[in-house]
């Protein structure tokens, strides 16, 4: 035996001979930064060929699907059970998580054993032991009458197809239990449960003890999105983007995947790399070929493979003077705790202990040999540690790809004895992560009882998605109509086109049905030169048409933009009209026409009463016009008053219109069958071909007249009141015109972002999203654009950039989950707009089939606006619900292009053309 005093002076003298001849001896265990970052990028490869569907199959990652979709975010609370079976013991906890303003858990817990009988007999037998141990920890906690939730960690190779059901692949471990592999266990301890009928319990979840690792320290720590275990065995798993997980059907959110890492090379992917010393030791396991990366960096084999190599120098003369003994050549002798202790650099306890090992397996070892030894540890488990950090850097780099960020910051939670007993391993592991991925901030963070707490906390927050969930959905559900709902809107809408048109409860009609004195749709024989004016909105558009017929028969445009400010919008009707003045002189200047005089349309979208084609009476300003002295008065008038006054031009009004008629000609002049116009921009409308005999309003009976329904109105009179929710009421009340428009509040673009943003308000005050964390910039009116939806709801937007959405709204914290539920109340809320704007439009196509008494009618509906042109699934839900609504209406939907400028021009023209014949 040698002393430590001389064996300390020996260190100094003989250390660095003897690193070099490990060293040299053991060159191809020592991986250079190349091979490493080699090994990084071929594991990220094979993570993709696990996670597509046509791939699976065959690749030796597995990415299993664990249907764990979220990470705790510190509001779980409750008590719990938890199950941990993954040996010849098994634990049963009670876990109790509290939220009341600070996080804490306390646990109790029991330790059954398994008999080896019952690991080798029938499986039911299996879970009837377990059932019965858990019945008698109730029992002992007096808590045997509550229903609680249990999660349940089963750490053997299982494939799951849901959270609460998992299908045993193969057992492990010692276990050999018949009739348990290919079935559900948590089906077979449901069963074995029932069989007892003394308690009952709700199994939400099983997991295995890497998830619950990452889950364990995600309740710490709420960047935590990686689990690790470095221990007997080594797996890693992760939250993963769900459309990236081609094995599960979805693509929105995510889900934590356990990588199975341990079979990385299983497919020969690490063969160049494997020594003939991890060749031995698989060959001399009880699964060759098989777990093949675990195998060079787990507990269960290290000091395994740290004997072989102290073997092969020994018969190679340089170790222990060439000598072996029958304890050296004994498998399993050289445990992996031996390494560990064996490196520990204090005082050079290390290689006393290497000198106190090497005696009891009957060796006399010199100093040189202690110290050769204490160096073939470093070298096996360095390996071993930057092995796995490899491997972890390329699940740092998915998460960080995922998440397209420039820098990612996150925690990996970390178990395993190897990675806490191991006095150097943690350290060799974390510097080599940071040197392959300097562009993530990494902290790991050891997880305490991941297979026990960490069973509780999936199951605890499972419990609160599903909660929140239940929750969410009945306030959602108040936000979706059924087929009867819609089928009695389009009902109403009916009746109140009826009353509309009759001349006796006109006054009092909501939905007005005004006369537009518009006689035809276009034949294709208009031509000619035609102004155009476009006034609708904070921008005021002058248009030059020119309409060309015969074969070649085209419209040709030129327009140019104008803006009205604010305080021309809210002043004066006089400064209004001599400002539009302003912009057709400047636009006939512009197009080298000054002086010109033709006939023109004027595209005026405000509700108005017409009794000829060429007036216009103002009924009341929207869209936040003001400007007084115009209300009552002629549209026309006033404008020709405004031309006199600036006494440079002449103007010929042949037809005052709004852009849903103007819609409607547009689509007519490309499709004859086009009867309908619809809007559904900043605000909604429609117009159709009516009989003249049921417009009471004007005098005749023969032919039809386009009838401006102004369907927003619609509801005024409590029509809608049994549809509308408290969101609804709200924006109704904070609007400018409260009371007024309800259909148009419930649809149109102009009031969706809000109807949204009450939503978001409602659930992030009642705990349901944000983690109840309210923004500020949200309080404000108007800051959820309608736009977003559009944005959102679009099936090519990544949820990160719904998130830069949201941050954009100073919701900086806000999580994939709460991307999710936001374009989940986007796509509910213009869902039932779609919806209910087809139930109106299905009342007015059953409107026109039945005035002509036709079994089925094939009708086009030209339609305009923003929100019908820019959102991804309003037109189609529209499609849908008028083919639901009017079975016997063959409908097709025609997008208008710019039916408030061509429009008006063709509707100019169509006269042009009726007053030319009539002459």
């Amino acid at each position: 035996m040698i002393a430590s005093h001389p064996l300390a002076y020996y260190c100094t003298e003989l250390h660095h001979d003897q690193v070099q001849k490990v060293d040299k001896y053991l060159y191809h265990l020592r991986l250079s930064d190349e091979n490493i970052m080699d090994v990084s990028m071929r594991f990220r490869r094979e993570m993709d060929r696990g996670l597509c569907r046509d791939t699976n199959p065959t690749a030796a990652i597995k990415m299993l699907p664990t249907f764990v979709r979220s990470t705790p975010d510190g509001t779980e609370h409750g008590d719990f059970l938890a199950l941990d079976l993954g040996g010849t013991n098994f634990r049963v906890l009670l876990v109790k998580v509290s939220a009341n303003g600070k996080q804490k858990v306390e646990m109790e817990n029991q330790i059954y054993a398994i008999p080896e009988d019952l690991m080798r007999g029938h499986g039911s037998e299996l879970f009837d032991h377990i059932a019965e141990c858990l019945a008698n920890f109730l029992s002992k906690l007096g808590i045997k009458d509550k229903k609680l939730p249990l999660g349940f960690t089963f750490s053997f190779p299982c494939q799951q197809t849901k959270l609460d059901e998992s299908i045993l692949v193969s057992w492990t471990k010692g276990f050999k239990a018949s009739g348990v592999e290919g079935k559900d266990v948590v089906g077979m301890l449901r069963a074995a449960i029932k069989k007892r009928g003394d308690f009952d319990i709700d199994i939400v979840a099983v997991i295995n003890d890497t998830v619950g690792t990452m889950m364990t320290c995600g309740y710490d720590d709420h960047h935590c999105e990686i689990g690790l275990i470095v221990g007997t065995g080594t797996n890693a798993c992760y939250m993963e983007e769900m459309r990236n997980l081609q094995t599960v059907e979805g693509d929105e959110g995510r889900m934590c995947v356990n990588l199975e890492w341990g079979a990385f090379g299983d497919d020969g992917a690490l063969d160049d790399l494997r020594t003939s010393f991890d060749r031995e030791i698989d060959a001399g396991s009880l699964n060759p070929g098989k777990q093949l990366f675990e195998k060079m960096i787990s507990g269960m084999y290290m000091g395994e493979l740290v004997r072989l190599i102290l073997v092969e120098m020994t018969k190679d003369g340089l170790l222990f003077q060439g000598k072996t003994t029958p304890e050296l050549l004994n498998t399993g002798q050289f445990q992996t705790s031996f390494v560990s202790a064996i490196e520990n650099e204090k005082d050079n306890e290390g290689l006393l202990k290497a000198e106190q090992v090497l005696l009891s397996l009957g060796l006399e070892p010199s100093p040189e040999d202690c110290m050769a030894t204490q160096r073939v540890c470093q070298v096996v488990s360095t390996r071993a540690a930057h092995l796995c950090a490899a491997t972890l850097a390329a699940v740092l780099r998915q998460i960080r790809d995922n998440k397209a960020a420039e820098r990612l910051r996150t925690t990996v939670g970390v178990d395993g004895s190897v990675y806490k007993n191991h006095p150097q391993f943690a350290r060799r592991l974390h510097k080599m992560v940071r040197a392959l991925v300097p562009d993530c901030d990494v902290r790991f963070l050891r997880s305490e009882d991941g297979s026990g707490k960490g069973a509780a906390m999936v199951t605890a927050v499972a419990q609160r998605l599903a909660k929140q969930h239940a929750e969410r959905q009945c306030v959602l559900d108040t936000l979706r109509l059924s087929r009867a709902q819609l089928l009695e809107v389009k009902k109403r809408m009916g009746e109140g086109m009826a009353r509309g048109l009759a001349r006796d409860t006109h006054s009092n009609a909501t939905v007005k049905m005004l006369p537009t004195y518009v006689r035809s749709t276009p034949n294709g024989t208009e031509q000619g030169d035609f102004l155009a004016l476009d006034l609708g909105g904070t921008n005021f558009r002058v248009l030059l048409v020119r309409v060309r017929s015969g074969k070649k028969r085209r419209v040709e445009m030129h327009d140019k933009i104008y803006a009205i400010p604010q305080d021309i919008m809210q002043g004066t009707g006089e400064e209004l009209f001599d400002h539009i003045v302003h912009c057709i002189a400047d636009f006939l200047e512009h197009m080298g026409m000054r002086g010109a005089s033709l006939p023109l349309g004027f595209t005026f979208s405000f509700p108005c009463r017409q009794s000829r084609l060429d007036q216009g009476i103002l009924l009341k300003w929207t869209k936040g016009f003001k400007a007084t002295g115009c209300e009552g008065q002629d549209v026309v008038t006033l404008l020709k008053d405004a031309v006199h006054r600036h006494e440079g031009f002449d103007l010929d009004v042949v037809a005052v219109v709004n852009d849903t008629v103007g819609t409607m000609m547009t689509c007519g002049y490309e499709d004859p069958h086009c009867e309908v116009g619809l809007i559904v921009g900043t605000g909604t409308n429609a117009c159709y071909m009516e009989e003249m005999e049921n417009v009471e309003l004007v005098e005749g009976n023969t032919g039809h007249m386009c009838v401006n329904m102004e369907w927003g109105a619609f509801g005024e009179h409590g029509e809608l009141d049994d549809f509308c929710t408290p969101f609804d009421r709200t924006v109704d009340e904070c609007s400018s015109n409260p009371g007024k428009q309800r259909y148009e509040k419930m649809i149109s673009g102009m009031y969706l972002g809000e109807i949204v943003r009450n939503v978001l308000l409602d659930f992030t005050a009642k705990g349901l999203l944000f983690c109840g964390r309210l923004s500020e910039r949200l309080k404000t009116r108007g800051i959820f654009e309608t736009k977003f939806l559009s944005q959102i709801e679009s099936d090519r937007l990544a949820l990160r950039q719904v998130r830069s959405i949201l941050q954009h709204l100073g919701l900086t914290s806000s999580t994939c989950d709460d991307s999710i539920l936001v374009k989940e109340v986007c796509a509910v809320v213009s869902r039932r707009a779609a919806q209910l704007c087809g139930a109106g439009l299905a009342a007015v196509v059953d409107k026109i089939r039945q005035n002509r008494r036709l079994e089925r009618l094939r009708i086009t509906v030209g339609v305009d606006g923003t929100l019908y042109k820019l959102h991804p699934h309003f037109s189609s839900i529209l499609r849908e619900t008028v083919h639901a609504l009017a079975p016997q209406c063959e409908v097709r939907l025609l997008q208008s292009e710019d039916g408030s400028g061509k429009g008006a021009a063709l509707i100019t023209a169509v006269a042009c053309r009726l007053r030319d014949g009539a002459e």
